[in-house]
């Protein structure tokens, strides 16, 4: 169903396809924690080009690739000569003699297209500036674990209007879950992924609310989200953004607007005492390490739908 795709936005995904991709990634864990080998990819090779540092993408697409038998090589952008100037159409068309799939982690969504319109094998978004697709897929993964299903549910986003927040946009939509975002001025997601969030969410069911009060945000949330609130690559910005986002923590007082028994994630890392407070973070709401850990089993879906 998926064999040869890309995956570079949720936004490209059907219903189907991302409940085939939950499927598969509970089963593949299910399957590890029994001991049981799932070689699907035995012989295969995934390039891994890292544009922007990684523990999470890095380790569960490496470790990934492993436990499916196959084998994963680490392309910084010093490995590569698009270093020195090489087109990204020259670099897709050389990998794609040499591996079976690419994953990426960059800063540019465009040259993220770009390379999946000249490789002949399928291009995996680890992140970019715009979105971060698998992070959100292993959001969802998580969320439907520790609910039992996702249609009719509220998510509240609080903070930055950036890439894990437009593919929550594009992810809840698609799932028929409800999302509220709450950032400052000046922070906010971008419009045009809302209108497109918008568009589907008027097929699936799915409220969404774009505003700046994190409290209204948060009302009758079954899960609370946030990310630090200065990314890769903003840490010039870090003392005013601490000054615009102070007002949006997660913390104790915030959970008396959610749900009984709301549960908190994290794309990580994490700032304690910035974007959250300890108590939240290492509390029983808490699902942060099921959700990272989750990264793992979710990717291995994606790989071996995508490349067996």
């Amino acid at each position: 169903m998926m064999k040869g795709k890309d995956l570079l936005s949720i936004y490209d995904l059907s219903l189907e396809e991302i409940n085939l991709i939950f499927r598969v990634a509970e089963e593949l864990k299910s399957d590890r924690k029994i001991g049981k080998p799932h070689p699907y990819l035995q012989g295969k090779t995934l390039a891994m080009i890292f544009q922007k540092h990684s523990t999470r993408t890095r380790v569960s697409f490496e470790v990934g690739m492993y436990q499916l038998g196959g084998y994963a090589l680490y392309l910084s952008g010093k490995d590569l000569q698009l270093g020195r100037g090489e087109t990204i159409k020259d670099t897709a068309q050389v990998l794609s003699r040499y591996v079976d799939g690419i994953m990426i982690r960059t800063f540019s969504h465009e040259e993220v297209e770009e390379l999946a319109y000249y490789a002949s094998v399928p291009v995996i978004n680890g992140l970019t500036d715009l979105l971060h697709p698998c992070q959100v897929l292993a959001d969802l993964f998580t969320i439907k674990e520790k609910k039992g299903s996702l249609k009719g549910l509220k998510l509240a986003f609080i903070g930055d209007g950036n890439n894990v927040a437009h593919s929550l946009l594009y992810g809840c939509s698609k799932v028929g879950m409800d999302i509220a975002v709450a950032s400052p001025p000046g922070y906010k997601v971008k419009e045009e992924i809302v209108e497109r969030a918008m568009a589907v969410a008027k097929k699936t069911g799915s409220k969404i609310l774009i505003t700046e009060d994190p409290l209204e945000a948060a009302k009758d949330a079954d899960v609370l989200y946030t990310d630090v609130w200065a990314s890769m690559g903003q840490e010039e910005e870090q003392e005013e953004r601490m000054k615009m986002f102070s007002n949006y923590q997660v913390n104790k007082e915030m959970l008396k607007y959610t749900k009984e028994d709301p549960i908190f994630l994290h794309c990580l890392p994490a700032h304690r005492g910035e974007e959250v407070t300890e108590e939240i973070i290492d509390g029983p709401w808490s699902a942060v390490f099921d959700e990272a850990e989750n990264r793992l089993h979710v990717q291995k879906a994606i790989m071996a739908l995508l490349m067996s």
